[in-house]
């Protein structure tokens, strides 16, 4: 009897440890809006009917590595992992079997979150439905394939820590920056890179090229940042991907659907309040304009094909069709964003707060990379803007791309 008594105790025991350890809703909430403040689907969703499960491919200048899956299945998916195994992995780049992470992984800025809200994080993705879906390996160029060289990469590079408050400053603006520098890894596009694939941390957020397009500054650049944009500004692009200066597309129109739209309004105003406060980290370059050949050339373009849209005077439809005046990532230092938009047209991106849509088609066939160079170069130096020449061989390599 005493047997059968110590056994049901200790049933009921292991049984209100197992309920006690239960996520609460409130912490599986918390970890879907931290998850969608990290965009980590962006990543890790391949196929949108197996959303976390990985396969994506994500190409880096060292070649190509695959999001793995996010899922609770325990045998491809982290199901198996302990809750110090996966903060650990996210804070520190380490896998469970003490493999290092190549940096696409952004544990550089996943660093400074708190371990709370990897938890939470944690707890999320574990209500996910399991998939089986096994990670593929990466397809690095040549040496770059040894994960042992990510020890040295950390030692140059990597500096791990909490994101720190600064104590002069609102908790919203402290918000904004955890956001910004942490969970939003905002810098993994934004902040140019060296040799090493690395930040170059003396220009963060200072724009920088990815994937064909170009991430624009996100500081306080007067004519290629974000001086000229108001904090309801960012919130308004942040929200709904457009706004009355700018619209979203590529990898940002991304972003927006599948993050910045979904997130609270006081995380956005808090983004915009920390992004508002930043000095340029890099002075503008001068930019001579270009000939009165070239301009005319790019006018005549212009005239005949995006006057209908733009207007003469550039001004467009905000919201529907892009101002061209004062337009920031038009004028940034690389041209790479302006285009693959001629190139391949664009969609406006649609959102809750934005449901209609505008588009423009692609010019790619339509144009030579002449013509393109000077409708790009007379955009980028009229109505008071002014933007770096673009060349023809420029244009050929963007169709290459």
């Amino acid at each position: 009897m005493r047997t059968i008594l110590a056994g049901l105790f200790l049933c009921s025991a292991v049984a209100s440890v197992a309920l006690a350890a239960e996520p609460s809703p409130e912490l599986i909430a918390s970890g879907k809006a931290l998850v969608e403040a990290g965009d980590c689907a962006g990543c890790h969703t391949a196929d949108p009917a197996r959303p976390f499960a990985g396969g994506k491919r994500i190409d880096t200048p060292f070649g190509a590595i695959y999001a793995p899956n996010l899922t609770p299945d325990r045998e491809t998916g982290i199901g198996a992992w302990a809750d110090a195994d996966f903060t650990r992995a996210l804070r520190t780049g380490i896998a469970p079997d003490g493999s290092n992470y190549y940096p696409a992984f952004p544990y550089p800025y996943f660093t400074k979150m708190t371990k709370d809200d990897t938890l939470a994080i944690r707890a999320y993705l574990g209500t996910l439905p399991p998939v089986a879906s096994r990670n593929k390996p990466p397809e690095l160029r040549w040496p770059f394939g040894y994960r042992g060289l990510m020890r040295v990469w950390n030692a140059m590079f990597f500096k791990p820590g909490l994101f720190e408050p600064d104590q002069s400053q609102s908790a919203a603006w402290n918000r904004g920056g955890y956001l910004v520098t942490g969970l939003g890894h905002c810098g993994a596009c934004h902040t140019p890179k060296n040799w090493f694939g690395a930040d170059k941390t003396t220009q963060a957020l200072a724009g920088s090229e990815i994937g064909g397009w170009y991430a624009p500054r996100l500081d306080g650049a007067a004519r290629t940042g974000l001086k000229s944009w108001s904090a309801q500004d960012i919130v308004e692009y942040l929200q709904s991907g457009r706004n009355a200066r700018s619209h979203a597309g590529g990898l940002m129109a991304e972003v927006v659907v599948n993050s910045t739209s979904k997130m609270s309004d006081a995380d956005v105003r808090a983004i915009a309040l920390y992004l508002k406060s930043l000095p340029p980290a890099r002075r503008e370059t001068i930019v001579t304009p270009p000939g009165e050949a070239e301009m005319k050339a790019g006018q005549a373009v212009y005239a005949k094909l995006c006057i209908a849209c733009h207007e003469a005077d550039g001004t467009g439809s905000p919201r529907i069709y892009p101002p061209l005046p004062g337009n920031a990532l038009l004028q940034s230092i690389n041209p790479s964003s302006t285009l693959r938009i001629i190139l391949d047209g664009a969609h406006t991106v649609t959102t809750p707060r934005a449901p209609n849509t505008g588009e423009m088609p692609s010019y790619a066939k339509q144009l030579s990379d002449e013509d393109i160079a000077a409708v790009t170069n007379y955009i980028r130096n009229s109505w008071g803007n002014a933007g770096l020449m673009v060349t023809p061989a420029q244009v050929a390599k963007a169709r290459k791309e």
